[in-house]
């Protein structure tokens, strides 16, 4: 059976206390629940995203889940699971090179993590077209793909329960129970498997989301 190792309301700063930030960010809460915004202009490109890191260290085998409502676009949402230096340490160990928020240093940086965008609103084709993605990095792999269900934030009047199952070599994705995709990890064509690690969330300006009720189970 699953077994609760983590919760979190994310609904005060105290909640948060201990939550690492690269790059810069305004956090704040509105009825019990956090919100993510850009501290700087979107004018900056990628100077202006950022990672919200969760401070614990999960095992393997996981299921991840948190709801998440958009409340402005454009922009796009993700999460980092699995997350760990390729030399084998935490992702908060100094050793490691700095991350302040830009891309490249996540998915060709010196960390390995799978990252699911499930709310995509940031270029044309992705306002077009909605889907959540599933990479793998080192390497930036799109591993795999899914429709997305989530309106565009004028239309989103509640939050949504996105989750995600990583067990053995199978990853799987689903928002308010709603199976996307499920992703067969070989161990090969992508890379060696991911085993645990770090959790964290990411935001593209200018993008504002609220976030609850994270909870991690083992498998």
């Amino acid at each position: 059976m699953p077994k609760l190792i983590y919760s979190n309301k994310l609904s005060c700063p105290e909640d948060v206390k201990d939550f690492i930030l690269e790059g810069s960010a305004d956090i704040s809460f509105v009825d019990g629940k956090m919100r993510m915004e850009n501290a700087i202009s979107p004018e900056a490109g990628q100077k202006a995203n950022y990672v919200f890191w969760c401070p614990e260290v999960f095992p393997s085998d996981v299921e991840i889940s948190w709801s998440f409502r958009p409340i402005k676009e454009p922009g796009l949402a993700m999460m980092f699971f699995s997350a760990m230096g390729r030399n084998g340490k935490p992702i908060t160990d100094s050793s490691l090179q700095k991350r302040t928020g830009e891309y490249n240093l996540y998915h060709h940086g010196d960390i390995n993590a799978f990252h699911v965008s499930y709310f995509r609103r940031k270029e044309k084709d992705e306002r077009e077209f909605h889907t959540c993605n599933l990479r793998k990095s080192y390497g930036f792999y799109l591993v795999a793909q899914g429709g997305d269900p989530i309106p565009d934030a004028a239309d989103a009047a509640e939050s949504y329960r996105i989750k995600i199952q990583k067990k053995g070599t199978d990853v799987r994705f689903s928002i308010n129970d709603l199976e996307l995709f499920v992703f067969h990890d070989d161990g090969k064509e992508y890379g060696p498997l991911l085993t645990g690690g770090s959790i964290g969330f990411r935001q593209l300006a200018p993008m504002i989301g609220e976030y609850s009720d994270l909870e991690v189970y083992a498998l």
